[in-house]
C-alpha cells in the first residue's frame, strides 16, 4: 500500500471513528432542543436558559454514560493509526 493509500485510508478512518464518537451525543442534543423549542413555542416562553440546560444535562449524561465505549474506540483508532506510522515509515 502506498502512502496516497495509507493516507486516504486513515483520513476515512478518522471520520468514521469521529461520527462514531460524536454522533449520539450530536443527535441527542438535537432532540432535546428541537423537544425544547416545541414547547418554548406552544408555551410562549422564550427563555434562554431553558433552552440550554437541557442540552448541558443530556451531553454530560451521554459523556458520563459513553465513556469506556468512546475510550476505547480512540484507543484503538490511535493503535491502528501508529501501527500504520510505523508500518509506512519504520521498513526502508
Amino acid at each position: 500500500m502506498g502512502t496516497e493509500e495509507a493516507l486516504a485510508q486513515a483520513l476515512r478512518e478518522t471520520l468514521w471513528v469521529s461520527l462514531q464518537v460524536m454522533g449520539p451525543p450530536l443527535l441527542a442534543v438535537l432532540a432535546v432542543g428541537l423537544v425544547v423549542s416545541l414547547l418554548q413555542a406552544l408555551t410562549q416562553v422564550q427563555e434562554a436558559t431553558l433552552a440550554f440546560l437541557p442540552k448541558l444535562i443530556i451531553c454530560g449524561a451521554l459523556m458520563l454514560l459513553l465513556g469506556p465505549f468512546t475510550l476505547n474506540v480512540m484507543r484503538g483508532w490511535t493503535e491502528t493509526l501508529f501501527d500504520r506510522a510505523v508500518m509506512l515509515g519504520g521498513v526502508r
